[in-house]
């Protein structure tokens, strides 16, 4: 007797990609797709911008399946039916998704409450019980990375890691779609069966950078990652081993002078400077083990703090201002910019070393502009996400039209929006206040900077960026040969692609770099 036929083994190799998978990639749609067959409904793929999605009709067939499906092999074990070691796996697959699937729900509310380590967990009981009913089967060899102390750690990771996306990065365009899938890789690697094995307890010694513009939320991305860290729940009192609410400490770097920063960040002793008055300490030695340290504006620092941020992150390890002695850091960094470090590295700005230790694990936002591109309806559903936030559900209908209005009105399908999603909340509170939100244009300072501000903003088309590209190229060379060459087009092409008045503004404003805009060479 065999514990699966060819048609289960079938589907449990597609929950198994579904379990291990990431669920913000079109590789979730694909393993619900070769689960179901002909009962896959298209409809109901699209996880909701909510905290808390609502269960989805193919999740909820998948679930009933694998149960019954679960049930059956764990009797036909019992049975005595000899498996493979790859149907085992499958089996075991099986077993942890019905597990996830049937405790989940129960899990929420510790979540959502910021509770998820804090007293005695009701329902470890019965999980316990079920662990042991199914994974202890006869035939069954259980590795020690699924007990299930460490596998009710796991699941409330997972779910905890669910509720922080979801309540911190908003919209269902693919740009937000893929943002979301890095940060759940972020936080599970792109291997879950590793991370489930072994990584889960060495997280925090990977630094994570987040890149991308003013305003595309990289703290909310920070947040949603330091605050889905794993932490280990003790089977002997049914409780969590440390607090997940509070493990969070941000600082903006750019805010504070260097002295400041390092007795922030490292603590000091009484008498290290003026003003310190007594021992304090920094929140390297405040953060717990599985808290994280978030450094926004980390391309601000002078090269002083970033050496001894590099020392940080290569030993573990900090001094207090004033003291020789070191102290342990156990903690995750997670820095973020919205500079061009690679620019920064170029001019000296930023250290190179530096930089190689931040980048293991790079995230970049995307701007408003590319996702309104994607899915222009967006606009819709983080107005209202906002109105909500800012008046309140009675009122976020009724401020969300307005500020749609005004809007659609004002500034149009293609305002850039160069403040990115803040800019969108200060649109709806001014709107909110004084039922208008004008925008205050920053005009970039001459022509070369509002080219690079438009390319920044993703508000050129191909031929705009190639027309005013090629005329720049020929402000600096004087010459349709070099700049075709430069480009890689035909001279005719060159030629035809410069702008006259653009070009006279160019000059205007004076020689390039290489003093190229006043240099003619033949033709």
């Amino acid at each position: 007797m065999r514990v699966m036929d060819d048609r289960e083994q079938a589907f449990a190799r597609a929950v198994s990609r579904l379990l291990y998978g990431n669920p913000f990639l079109p590789e979730r749609v694909e393993a619900e797709r070769a689960a179901l067959g002909a009962d896959f409904d298209p409809a109901g793929t699209l996880w909701h911008t909510r905290a808390e999605p609502e269960a989805m009709p193919n999740l909820v067939r998948i679930g009933e399946r694998t149960a019954a499906l679960a049930e059956q092999g764990r009797a036909r074990l019992a049975g005595g039916a000899r498996a493979r070691a790859d149907e085992l796996t499958l089996y075991q697959d099986l077993v942890l998704y019905l597990l996830y699937d049937r405790y989940q729900a129960a899990l929420y509310p510790y979540v959502a409450a910021g509770q998820a380590a804090t007293g005695r967990i009701a329902g470890y009981g019965r999980f316990r019980q079920d662990v042991e009913r199914f994974l202890g089967a006869r035939g069954v060899a259980r590795p020690a990375d699924l007990g299930p102390a460490h596998l009710f750690a796991c699941f409330l990771q997972v779910r905890r890691a669910f509720h922080h996306i979801f309540a911190n990065i908003l919209g269902g365009s693919a740009p937000a779609r893929q943002l979301r899938a890095a940060v759940w890789q972020s936080i599970f690697t792109r291997d879950v069966r590793r991370y489930r094995r072994t990584l889960y307890a060495r997280m925090g010694d990977i630094a994570t950078l987040i890149q991308g513009p003013t305003g595309t939320g990289k703290e909310l991305v920070a947040r949603a990652i330091g605050l889905s860290r794993y932490i280990p729940f003790d089977e002997r009192t049914e409780a969590f081993a440390e607090e997940a609410a509070g493990a969070f400490f941000p600082l903006n770097l750019s805010a504070l002078s260097p002295t400041l920063i390092e007795s922030e960040l490292f603590g000091h002793r009484r008498g290290a400077f003026t003003g310190a008055l007594q021992d304090r300490k920094g929140w390297f030695e405040m953060c717990p083990p599985l808290g994280t340290v978030f450094l926004d504006e980390i391309g601000e620092v002078d090269a002083a703090i970033q050496v001894k941020l590099l020392r940080v992150l290569e030993t573990r390890a900090f001094q207090r201002l004033g003291e020789t002695e070191s102290r342990p850091f156990r903690g995750k960094v997670i820095a973020a910019t919205n500079r061009d470090l690679g620019a920064a590295i170029a001019a000296g700005r930023f250290r190179e070393d530096f930089y190689y230790r931040l980048c293991a694990d790079l995230i970049v936002t995307p701007s408003l502009a590319a996702q309104l591109r994607d899915a222009p309806e967006e606009l819709g559903i983080l107005v209202r996400a906002i109105a909500a936030r800012v008046a309140g559900d009675e009122e976020a209908e009724a401020l969300a039209a307005e500020a749609e209005a005004w809007i659609r009105t004002h500034l149009g399908p293609d305002y850039p929006w160069p403040g990115n999603v803040r800019e969108l909340e200060q649109c709806v509170r001014n709107v909110l206040v004084r039922g208008a939100y004008r925008p205050h244009t920053l005009r970039p300072a001459g022509a070369r900077a509002a080219l690079a501000n438009d390319i920044l903003t993703g508000v050129l088309t191909a031929d705009e960026l190639l027309r005013r590209y090629c005329t720049l190229v020929y402000a600096r060379t004087g010459s349709y040969v070099e700049t075709a060459r430069r480009l890689g087009l035909d001279r005719r092409t060159a030629r035809a692609k410069v702008d006259a008045a653009l070009l006279a503004t160019l000059r205007s404003e004076g020689a390039g770099p290489d003093g190229g805009s006043r240099r003619r060479t033949p033709e």
